[in-house]
């Protein structure tokens, strides 16, 4: 009997886990109505930009949105982790007054345990592989991967490598839509696929080596956990939400195994120029154990290497969602809906009328 068809017997689940910047992420909030009730059409949250084209108190606020006036390192990722804290936030909105909304503005604080409704709506998060960032120009750049020194002084990388959840279920097999997760401390679901969603670049050992497949995920806020959702400033680039996020794998067969047994010298990633502003191609690739031995080498010169995302953050999302299934209080359940077997991401053209 081979170590796989072992292992297929004996181990049920295997659960993964990531815990990195997700820049697409965001939430839906309701308010509950005033007395008397308003229309809002202009929010903010702590002086952060709400979405105002929904339903009379309904908003969704993005991770990015910005402070106003904006250079604070501050925004909605941070409005989000501290309604999660349990921090009171500044709620002002205006409307344009109406016979059945006759209010025009609003001022007062609010706390989670004061809201309706909020939960996360995620549209991109899990990125099954991300390119590894690099800079040949001769100055320092500042982007959504960190700091790139120039001259290729380092390279940054986005993944937990072998414990990431869609690098162990590559093709989607087991995850769909409807699948329980774990999302920043709390259960959450699949919602769809993730925006941006591409099954089309190259494989090696079954595992894309560049960005491919995403999911769309959504959880109750109420359920969560700011230790695993927070807010980030990232230099000179802006703000983004690193979240926690854990998804069991059921051992069905040993095909399913033998993917979830993938170790980081069977992953690779490519590595581009982000001093170029397009066709970013591959100057090498690099297996993760090369990326997280914290050196790599390119053309004969040594290049220090850095993650984006925590490794011992994933292992504490992985061991947590574990820990739950173990204990009865997570329950595995067969996807709704199986995503897609393939996709392609288009560019945007500039067109005339």
């Amino acid at each position: 009997m081979s170590r796989v068809e072992k292992a297929a017997e004996e181990v049920d689940v295997v659960t993964t886990g990531t815990f990195g910047a997700m820049c697409s992420s965001g939430a839906f909030v309701n308010f509950g109505h005033s007395d008397p009730p308003i229309r809002m059409t202009n929010i903010r949250l702590n002086n952060v930009e709400a979405y105002g084209g929904l339903a009379a108190v309904d908003t969704y606020i993005g991770a990015t949105s910005l402070i106003d006036p904006p250079g604070k390192g501050y925004g909605g990722a941070h409005v989000i982790e501290d309604l999660v804290a349990g921090k009171k936030i500044h709620l002002q909105a205006w409307g344009p007054g109406t016979d059945c909304y006759v209010r025009k503005s609003i001022d007062t604080y609010i706390k989670l345990d004061d809201l309706n409704e909020a939960y996360l709506y995620n549209p991109r998060n899990m990125y099954q592989n991300y390119s590894v960032a690099t800079n040949t120009s001769n100055r320092t750049l500042y982007t959504y991967m960190g700091k790139l020194m120039p001259h290729m002084k380092n390279a940054t990388y986005s993944s937990a490598g072998e414990l990431s959840p869609l690098v162990n279920d590559p093709h989607l097999d087991v995850i769909g839509m409807g699948t329980r997760i774990f999302l920043a401390g709390g259960e959450g679901y699949v919602a769809w696929q993730g925006t941006q969603f591409n099954t089309t670049p190259e494989e090696v050992n079954g595992v894309p080596v560049k960005g491919a497949r995403t999911l769309a995920v959504m959880g109750d806020m109420k359920q969560m956990d700011a230790k695993y959702l927070r807010g980030l400033d990232i230099t000179g680039y802006g703000i983004s939400l690193a979240i926690g996020i854990g998804v069991p794998i059921p051992v069905l067969n040993e095909d399913v195994m033998r993917r979830c047994a993938i170790s980081n010298d069977q992953i690779f990633a490519e590595m581009v120029d982000y001093s170029l502003p397009s066709d970013r191609k591959c100057m090498q690739r690099y297996s993760y154990a090369e990326l997280r031995s914290g050196m790599v080498e390119y053309q004969g010169k040594k290049i220090r290497t850095s993650s984006m995302s925590s490794l011992s953050g994933a292992r504490k999302v992985a061991n947590q969602l574990k820990d739950w299934i173990e204990h009865g209080e997570f329950l595995l359940n067969e996807p709704a809906l199986q995503l897609p077997r393939s996709g392609s991401v288009k560019p945007l053209l500039e067109r005339g009328e």
